[in-house]
C-alpha cells in the first residue's frame, strides 16, 4: 500500500502523518521524539515503514527520547445529560427568546416597523428547515448537531460530521428574496454586502480548532451557508471557499467521503456533542 506523507504544525506540535492516497489518515509520527501513532490497525507495518523512513530523511528530526512521553490532546470529562449538545432542536439558542408581548407585538405590526423578534423568528424557522433536511442525512452514515453555542450571542445553527468531513453550517433565511454571493461578501435584493462568507469561514476555522484540540488528529472543516427562501440564489464565488446551497440542495452532502473513517466520525462526534469542548476550547 503506497501511502503519502504530510507535514502537520500546530498547537506547537510538529507531526507527519501517513495518509491513504483519497487523503484519511492513518498514522502519525511526532517529529521531535519519534514516536509513532497508528490510527487503523491493518495498515500498521506500512505505516511505520513510510514514517520511519521520513523521519530518518528528515534533517529537523532530534533523536528518539524515552521520556517524556509524547504529550496526548486533552481529555473532557464523562458526558453527563446536561452537556449532550446532540439533544438541541435546530434553532434551540432561539427557542428561548420570548420576544415581545402580544400587544407590543401587534402594535409594532400597525405601525409597520421591524422588530428583532421578526429576526429571531425568521432566524428560527430557517433553522428548523434546514435542520430538518440535514436529520435526513444520518441514514447515510452523518452526525448532526445543532445550536452549538460559541458564545453569549454566537453558536454554529448546524455541524455535520461524516465520511466526507466536517461541514459548520450557517443558515440564513430571506424569504422571497433574490440573493448574489460572491468570495467575500452576499447581496439581498441588491442591497448593500453583508460579511455572510467571511464569518463563515471565520466559523469554520474555530471550529477545527475546538476539535483538533480534542480528537489530536487533522480534521478538515469547510464552511457552507444555506439560504432558505430565496426566489433566485446567484453564486458568482471564484475561489469557492465557502459552499452555498439552498435548503433542499445540502443532500448534494450526502455522497461525499473519503476524508474521514467510521472510527473518526465518531470520535469527533463525541467530542463535537460535548458542551465543555466548546466553552474550554
Amino acid at each position: 500500500m503506497e501511502l503519502r506523507v504530510t507535514r502537520w504544525k500546530r498547537y506547537g506540535k510538529d507531526r507527519l502523518y501517513a495518509n491513504l492516497p483519497e487523503g484519511t489518515a492513518v498514522g502519525w509520527a511526532d517529529v521531535k521524539t519519534w514516536e509513532i501513532t497508528v490510527l487503523v490497525a491493518e495498515y500498521r507495518d506500512d505505516v511505520i515503514a513510510v514514517l520511519t523512513d521520513h523521519l530518518r530523511n528528515n534533517p529537523e528530526p532530534v533523536a528518539p527520547q524515552k521520556t517524556p512521553r509524547a504529550e496526548g490532546p486533552p481529555l473532557l470529562p464523562p458526558l453527563t445529560a446536561a452537556d449532550d449538545l446532540s439533544t438541541n432542536r435546530p434553532g434551540e439558542s432561539l427557542l428561548d427568546k420570548s420576544g415581545p408581548g402580544l400587544i407590543k407585538r401587534f402594535v409594532l405590526q400597525l405601525l409597520r416597523r421591524p422588530a428583532e423578534w421578526d429576526s429571531w423568528r425568521k432566524g428560527l424557522a430557517g433553522e428548523q428547515r434546514v435542520g430538518a433536511e440535514l436529520n435526513r442525512l444520518e441514514r447515510h452514515g452523518w452526525r448532526v448537531l445543532h445550536s452549538i453555542l460559541l458564545t453569549e450571542k454566537v453558536d454554529v445553527d448546524h455541524l455535520l460530521i461524516g465520511p466526507g468531513g466536517v461541514f459548520s453550517i450557517n443558515t440564513k433565511h430571506h424569504h422571497k428574496r433574490a440573493v448574489w454571493v460572491g468570495d467575500d461578501s452576499v447581496k439581498v435584493d441588491h442591497g448593500k454586502p453583508a460579511p455572510y462568507a467571511r464569518k463563515s469561514r471565520a466559523e469554520a476555522k474555530r471550529v477545527a480548532r475546538v476539535l483538533e484540540r480534542y480528537c489530536g488528529f487533522p480534521v478538515p472543516v469547510e464552511p457552507v451557508l444555506v439560504f432558505v427562501g430565496v426566489t433566485d440564489l446567484k453564486v458568482v464565488a471564484t475561489q469557492l471557499s465557502v459552499r452555498v446551497y439552498q435548503e433542499r440542495q445540502v443532500a448534494a452532502l450526502a455522497p461525499l467521503s473519503g476524508v474521514l473513517t467510521a472510527e473518526q466520525v465518531e470520535q469527533v462526534y463525541s467530542v463535537a456533542r460535548h458542551r465543555q469542548a466548546w466553552s474550554q476550547g
